[in-house]
């Protein structure tokens, strides 16, 4: 695991300067303390063109050896990585079989001389989670690669004569020519979704590269492909006996596969379904107890650190727990100097916590992400279900404004309130009404918060990005094309955004098993009866390994990384919404109303409604502009 960065020209004004690549890899230190490497050369017939590789390591894999950037036998090719290919081992017999020789024991070697083999077919042939760089001298060409799920990121710039990309936005920033001048929709998204969707970034200069998908700048132009996609239909065929098997063996393998190490390995454990599942499978793959590593509030409606430790006990892990007390005002400072663009799931708060923890015992840890896509276990789906089996009439009398008009309750997730929401949004199509549903600031409060010059410069729909992903399926119920739409956004441009920034912040490599693109593909083909029934998801879960976790921890309700910011507005972070938010001189005032931000904040702090989740929304804005912007 490791930071990556880089730049291509053709044009010695845009060159890149030893001191800038300094620069552009030191940034990226955290994720690789242990060692760092760099590549230049020259190309073209007036050697006016040229090309650096940056990388910043973390050992995992060969730990003597595995130095970046790594090239080929005579080094034409050259390849800075970021992440782990699980099948690296059956790949090189492959190769070498076919007369490469290797000089290290990498995985990172594998890409060199597959690349070499078979170009960029070869990123469809890789199980793991990465982003890569090709140097093609040859060619003259710069490859970039992600991998299928957006476990690993990858930015990139292209200006005239010049290419340049790295694992963190931060990097590029540190090239001096590259604007920091913000894009209204990715801003607009921002308020929609929490985060900044691919391909875009908050700043309209760089861009994201999409996951499953390879970019090639070659003559000053870019070309950027897909090579792999989820299933987008189920596979009726499927026995439910065979399907266990076919289950079991897939997640076991994944398992055993992310368990190759040659430095400590633990495990993140919530005490819900996904993650205690993923550490018992990884428990009989362990002669020793396995390292396992959860975190709770003082408060109990946020706190699940009772159930990690019974699944622990349960299984015998070593396990490390911690009550999180944290000083609202720093960890939110610390999160706005780690994010250089805007984020607000606060379940990032969580996360750093625990994975600091986990740093201190182990540097690998596997955790349990995407068991709710795959299997319909988020608790939304069955409003989706619901929604999708009424009747057009009920739908409609449902939206009167009646309705809208009965009084609500200012607790964030009270049966009233949830029950207002979905008839508000149950008029709408299947792809609206999912968003208005997952949307913090649905489009009547952007509405109501937008200034209207920045009203004025808005002119895409940023409910596109998720029409898109709901329309690209074929599934014939609106709980998997949900599930779909959750894999290709939210999963990658949300949960492993998180989890890749929080850890990486302290040296931590997290995999996630569940995400193996074939236990991916298993899954989405799998028709809903095997997967959710009667409000109930993961249902071939529990059939598959019902032995294998105590029953309480099956039939608990699924709580959430959640984090108590309605009682943190009221104290500790009060006098920063003061100081910021509701300052004279606050940035957020280009964008936002202030007499709607000054009314959501004494809503909020008179109890009338719980603004928590747009108060942090609108507050980490508030201090990434004055950071970052």
């Amino acid at each position: 695991m490791c930071g990556i960065t880089g730049a291509g020209w053709f044009e010695p004004g845009l060159a890149i300067d030893d001191e800038t690549l300094g620069r552009m890899m030191d940034v990226l230190v955290h994720r690789g303390p242990d060692d760092q490497g760099s590549y230049r050369s020259a190309f073209g017939s007036d050697a006016a063109a040229g090309v650096v590789l940056g990388h910043r390591r973390l050992s995992i894999i060969d730990l003597d050896t595995g130095r970046q950037p790594i090239g080929n036998e005579d080094d034409t090719i050259q390849v800075v990585f970021n992440g782990e290919i699980y099948n690296f081992p059956s790949l090189r017999r492959r190769l070498e079989g076919s007369g490469h020789r290797f000089r290290t024991q990498s995985d990172t070697e594998v890409l060199v001389h597959l690349y070499e083999d078979v170009g960029t077919d070869a990123f469809s042939q890789l199980n793991g989670m990465f982003s890569v760089a090709i140097w093609d001298a040859p060619r003259q060409r710069m490859v970039l690669a992600r991998d299928r799920l957006g476990q690993k990121p990858m930015v990139y710039a292209q200006q005239p004569g010049r290419l340049a990309f790295a694992s963190e936005i931060k990097s590029l920033l540190q090239i001096g020519d590259i604007s920091r001048g913000l894009d209204p929709l990715a801003l607009d998204q921002y308020f929609t979704y929490q985060y900044v969707p691919h391909p875009n970034t908050i700043f309209s200069a760089i861009k994201k590269l999409p996951p499953a998908h390879f970019a090639v700048w070659e003559h000053d132009a870019l070309r950027i492909e897909r090579y792999w996609q989820p299933p987008r239909e189920p596979d009726l065929q499927f026995e439910t006996s065979d399907a266990i098997g076919q289950l079991q063996e897939l997640l076991e393998d994944a398992i055993s596969l992310r368990m190759r190490s040659d430095v400590p390995l633990g495990a993140f454990l919530s005490g819900g379904v996904d993650s205690s599942l993923a550490v018992s499978l990884m428990q009989r793959h362990s002669p020793r107890p396995i390292k396992t590593f959860s975190i709770g509030f003082p408060i109990p409606e946020y706190d699940e650190s009772k159930y990690a430790w019974q699944v622990a006990t349960s299984l015998g892990t070593d396990h490390h727990a911690y009550v999180v007390q944290p000083d609202a005002v720093d960890i939110l400072q610390q999160l706005v100097e780690l994010y250089d663009e805007p984020f607000a799931d606060s379940s990032a708060i969580p996360t750093w916590h625990v994975a600091r923890l986990a740093r201190e015992d182990v540097t690998v840890v596997l955790t349990g992400d995407g068991g709710d896509e795959l299997f319909c276990g988020y608790p939304r789906y069955r409003a989706v279900d619901m929604a999708g089996r009424l009747p057009d009439w009920m739908r409609s009398a449902l939206s009167w404004e009646y309705w809208q008009r009965l009084p609500t309750s200012s607790r964030q997730k009270s049966v009233f309130r949830q029950a207002k929401r979905f008839a508000e949004a149950a008029s709408q199509s299947p792809a609206r009404r999912y968003l208005d549903w997952i949307s913090i600031f649905n489009e009547p409060r952007r509405a109501e918060l937008y200034e209207d010059g920045f009203l004025a410069q808005l002119s895409a729909d940023p409910a596109r990005f998720l029409q898109d992903a709901w329309g690209e399926n074929q599934f014939p119920d609106d709980p998997s094309r949900a599930a779909y739409a959750d894999l290709v956004t939210y999963l990658p441009c949300d949960l492993m955004s998180k989890v890749d920034m929080t850890t990486m912040a302290h040296g931590l490599e997290a995999r996630q098993p569940y995400l193996d693109h074939r236990v991916v593909e298993f899954a989405m083909k799998l028709p809903l009866s095997m997967k959710y029934r009667r409000g109930r998801g993961k249902r071939i879960l529990r059939t598959a390994f019902q032995s294998s976790l105590p029953s309480a921890i099956w039939q608990r309700k699924k709580m959430g990384f959640g984090v108590p910011l309605d009682h943190w507005f009221r104290d500790e972070l009060r006098p920063l919404v003061q100081d910021g938010l509701l300052a004279t001189n606050s940035r957020i005032e280009s964008y936002c109303r202030r007499a709607t931000v000054r009314q959501w904040v004494n809503e909020h702090q008179r109890h009338e409604f719980d603004h928590g989740y747009r108060l942090w929304s609108l507050l980490f804005l508030e201090l990434w502009l004055q950071k970052w912007a």
